[in-house]
């Protein structure tokens, strides 16, 4: 027969545990509402700025690093651009600081280790940049055919456009030098309260399809040249690349917590129910011992 001790200590530390559950996902229910609304207005400025990126690559031609000042590996737009023989490969893996969040995190990251695995079997060296403490860990004392680069801790707390302007100069320093020939962001998109998707998203070198004939603009001019706004565009369409990749990723991860928060409220509270019953059965069976007893007793004493 079950302790009645045992059994009620049982439903107080589970009630406990529901009570923080249930505020974890009254917080996380809070947060993704702003977060939804955010990466949904951002999406029509990316789709707006991928367009004029095409228009803009069409009307340019040839396109040189000649005459351009180009302070930052992010301004040398016509590297960026160019495409080459891939040895090496990085990887911009977005996670988040803290888990309870499902099977979030682990998703995404065995999307990374896929790629790391078909990378690794045709001769590509993988470089990992973790954005978030679930993929530094994931991969610290990992061991395989990569190299853990440059991590990004708070930046996933708080996605902006400064903290994706950071990691493109970063990337496309190492882009520039050679040292990584493509890099690529393994994220998250956010279908909806209820769903996501890991995806890979190319970001260099740029790959943007160019505009048909009927597209263009036929009085679209440049000043100073083609060449000076596409120095100016090439670095925003990268950043903004990156923004958008960590928006989606901070709402799935916040969606993705309210969900499996949710449901481990409901399944503690079925708990408590059951250890209620157990506790109730253990109860009046402990009571029908103890009149057995008395009534043996009584019975004892009159014979």
């Amino acid at each position: 027969m079950p302790n009645l001790k045992d059994i009620k200590s049982r439903i107080s530390s589970v009630q406990n545990t529901k009570k923080i559950t249930k505020a974890m996902k009254m917080v996380a229910a809070a947060k993704v509402k702003k977060a939804e609304s955010t990466v949904k207005a951002a999406r029509p400025f990316s789709d707006e700025l991928m367009q004029m990126f095409r228009k803009m690559l069409t009307q340019a031609g040839e396109y040189s690093v000649q005459g351009l000042n180009v302070p930052r590996a992010l301004d040398n737009y016509p590297e960026l651009l160019r495409e080459r023989v891939v040895k090496s490969e990085g990887l911009l893996v977005i996670t988040s600081n803290k888990g309870l969040a499902g099977a979030y995190n682990a998703n995404i990251i065995k999307a990374a280790l896929k790629r790391i695995k078909d990378n690794s079997d045709n001769g590509i060296y993988t470089v990992i940049y973790p954005v978030g403490q679930k993929a530094v860990s994931a991969f610290k004392h990992r061991k395989g055919n990569f190299e853990l680069k440059q991590s990004y801790i708070s930046i996933a707390n708080t996605p902006t456009a400064t903290g994706a302007n950071l990691i493109a100069e970063d990337i496309a320093a190492d882009f520039v030098l050679g040292t990584i020939d493509r890099i690529d962001i393994i994220t998250t998109h956010f279908n909806n309260m209820m769903s996501y998707s890991v995806q890979s998203w190319d970001i260099l070198p740029v790959k943007v399809e160019k505009a048909e004939e009927h597209e263009l603009d036929p009085v679209m001019e440049f000043e100073p040249s083609v060449h000076a706004v596409l120095q100016q565009l090439v670095p925003m369409y990268i950043s903004n690349s990156i923004y958008q990749a960590l928006l989606e990723a901070n709402a799935s991860e916040l969606a993705a917590r309210m969900t499996a928060m949710s449901a481990a409220s409901n399944n503690a509270e079925e708990m408590i129910n059951t250890l209620t019953i157990d506790y109730n059965k253990a109860r009046q069976a402990a009571i029908t011992q103890e009149l057995v007893e008395i009534v043996s007793g009584a019975q004892g004493v009159q014979g």
